[in-house]
């Protein structure tokens, strides 16, 4: 194949690798049975695609091709290791002797896989700390330095916690399935909390050129549709219903060329109204029930922004009513800083201001550039300029994202003038 052909499948390959990776693992863990086996396999299956594709064009159903070839590729390497370590070479049997079995690959067979995974890696057995951590990394994707930022840990701290949760489910054989029904709800808060920072970091990108990640927060919004099938609760519902309404402004997110667009001054007319109909409608069912929690409550405050027209005719009396219960169902500095921007919106910027003063006197903001950000606009509203700029120029030294550093570039550029 000519290096013109040649580049362009490259890229596709990349793309596919970006977007099925963690579905054809999840496929490869069920059928090896071994977290690193497989990862392994994962690795060594697109690599033979960027050899044999360029040569033999994209097979019908790449996802299907890779699967086999990294499962071959497992049973090759416990081969190769039989002279090494005669214990392995019943497993490589075992796992040949699948090899003329037919596997599920079809979309609905993946798709359980990957669910499958998930509340495999939050089983009680593991450490509530692990869980999430193992899940964010092995299913989501996600990079270490991602997941410790999530946590405010160092990468480290967080890599042993992952190392430690892989070797607890290989050692106590905890099995790759869907639990029953009643086993269902003890792991449910922390499928939950996984769905939900894998949104985040999809809507909200942490680091990198891009304020967003649509691979990650399209995958995030199909795990919570088939939580919700699997187990409709009022807070999967409520998640679901958060996600979808966070969704519908992706595209007033941001203009052409990346840059970023604050709340206020997005243009509403793009949202999605399907997306917006389709969460309120999950979240006011969550409520009716009465057993909701903080899920609810925030695709509740969500619902408020969605049903206004502009910001200045947000009804931020509810919006704060509603961050004051949630500071109450879970306490968290970060709800506290949205609470106080609510009441800036609500009282004036001073009332904000003083609040968010003190959060950072705290201490528990200190290294969060979102509060950084904040305080910075409530001083530049108020007129004091010294104080906004230095509060941008410490958000700008914490940012790890490029669009959200040349907002703030901007801010101080403005400032100055």
């Amino acid at each position: 194949m000519s290096e013109n052909h040649t580049e362009p499948l490259h890229e596709r390959i990349d793309s596919l690798y970006r977007a099925e990776s963690g579905r054809i693992l999840a496929t490869l863990i069920r059928l090896l049975g071994d977290f690193e086996l497989a990862e392994d396999a994962v690795h060594d299956a697109f690599a033979a695609a960027l050899e044999h594709w360029p040569k033999e064009g994209m097979p019908e159903n790449p996802r299907a091709w890779l699967v086999s070839t990294g499962r071959f590729k497992a049973i090759d390497l416990l081969r190769r290791r039989v002279r090494f370590d005669a214990s392995e070479e019943k497993i490589a049997e075992q796992l040949e002797s699948r090899s003329n079995e037919a596997i599920r690959l079809d979309d609905e067979g993946v798709k359980d896989d990957h669910l499958r995974l998930i509340f495999t890696c939050c089983h009680p057995a593991l450490a509530p700390e692990a869980r999430v951590a193992l899940t964010l990394r092995e299913v989501c994707g996600l990079t270490t330095e991602e997941i410790a930022r999530a946590f405010l840990l160092g990468a480290p701290t967080l890599a042993q916690r992952i190392v430690r949760a892989k070797s607890k489910i290989r050692e106590a054989r905890i099995p790759y399935e869907v639990p029953s029904t009643a086993e269902l709800p003890e792991r449910l808060d922390a499928v939950l909390q996984v769905v939900y920072l894998v949104f985040n970091e999809g809507y909200y990108a942490s680091s990198g050129a891009s304020l967003l990640r649509a691979d990650l927060s399209s995958e995030a919004i199909r795990l919570g549709r088939l939580l919700n099938e699997l187990m409709p609760e009022p807070e999967v519902s409520g998640l679901l219903g958060l996600m979808l309404l966070q969704e519908s402004r992706r595209a007033a997110r941001t203009l052409p060329n990346g840059e970023l667009v604050l709340l206020e001054e997005q243009d509403r007319s793009l949202w999605n109204r399907e997306l917006i109909a389709e969460g309120i409608a999950l979240v006011e069912g969550a409520l009716k029930s009465r057993r909701f929690g903080p899920y609810t409550l925030q695709a509740a405050i969500a619902a408020v922004h969605s049903e206004a027209a502009s910001s200045a005719t947000t009804d931020w009396p509810q919006i704060v009513a509603l961050y004051t219960v949630l500071a109450r169902v879970e306490p968290s500095p970060v709800i506290e800083l949205n609470r106080a921007v609510a009441i800036a919106m609500r009282d004036g910027p001073e009332a904000g201001l003083t609040l968010i003063d003190a959060l950072l006197t705290r201490g528990d903001l200190g290294d969060y550039h979102l509060a950084h950000a904040a305080r910075a606009d409530l001083c530049r509203r108020l007129g004091n300029v010294t104080e906004a700029r230095s509060s941008y120029e410490r958000a700008l030294a914490l940012t790890r994202q490029e669009p959200e550093r040349r907002f703030l570039e901007r801010r101080l550029s403005e400032l100055r003038k």
